[in-house]
């Protein structure tokens, strides 16, 4: 959750080295961002050690909560890719569950007296790190597409059965589509979460900033309360809609690079 002590709605996205590293010009220090991706990871296994470590046929809570998750990203796979797209549920069940993970611990409460570097911080509110995760995605579906397909994989910027003369404007269309991809991947997941905690950050100033004031004008505090706590529930669907969102479009991509040669 947003750091309600912060100056600023926006110094909550500040990025603060832990243990400064660097080589050269390059600044490879172990920051905040990294400290809360290692958390989320650590927690992931964490969880699914726990769901499989006594796996029975009668699940409990936690392998049940596992065995949902893991049903809903098989079934998004196989509904959206066929049956050829198995071999990709490891890179999309992890791929979502890290999204999810990160962007609902980005959501937690920061503990009073903590020093700035230890406050809750959301990687996925930062560009660079949902590009990474997007152009990891748009790196498998190039190297996939040509393994499999060859140069027919080119069939998804000029599809069969479209006019000869069409080409020289739809191909350049295609490229362009294609390119965009790792970009409204990265921008939609890191806009969604980055306006969302600014949002959330400000109705919370509203909040301190009109109890300060003392007198009648407290009362005035309830209706950014309000509004904190309806866009606090908003956040939570939005982190796991985020996720959902990002590995459907992963699934379609990845889709396109199985079946490129059908076009």
């Amino acid at each position: 959750m947003i750091d309600f002590r912060a100056a600023g709605p926006m110094e909550q996205f500040e990025i603060v080295p832990i243990i400064p590293l660097a080589f050269g010009n390059l600044d490879v220090s172990f920051t905040n961002s990294s400290l809360w991706m290692l958390i989320g990871t650590l927690a992931i296994i964490f969880f699914f050690f726990a769901a499989t470590r006594r796996a029975g046929l009668i699940p409990g809570r936690v392998q049940a909560m596992a065995e949902v998750l893991y049903e809903f990203v098989s079934d998004l796979v196989r509904d959206t890719i066929g049956a050829e797209g198995r071999k990709f549920f490891p890179y999309v069940f992890t791929l979502f569950t890290f999204i999810l993970v990160m962007n609902l611990f980005g959501l937690l409460p920061t503990i009073p007296g903590a020093p700035h570097a230890a406050h809750v911080f959301t990687p996925t509110s930062h560009l660079i790190v949902t590009l990474a995760l997007a152009m990891v995605t748009i790196t498998i579906v190039i190297a996939y597409g040509f393994w499999k397909n060859g140069l027919k994989f080119f069939k998804l910027f000029a599809p069969s059965g479209v006019p000869l003369w069409l080409m020289p404007i739809l191909i350049p269309v295609e490229v362009v589509s294609f390119l965009s991809r790792p970009l409204s991947l990265a921008i939609r997941l890191f806009a969604n979460m980055f306006a969302g905690h600014v949002i959330l950050k400000l109705f919370a100033g509203f909040v301190v900033s009109l109890l300060s004031a003392g007198g009648f004008v407290m009362a005035f505090s309830i209706a950014p309360f309000i509004g904190a706590v309806a866009v606090t529930a908003l956040e939570f669907l939005v982190a796991a809609l985020q996720a959902y969102v990002f590995a459907v479009l992963t699934c379609i991509y990845l889709s396109d690079a199985v079946h490129a040669a059908d076009h």
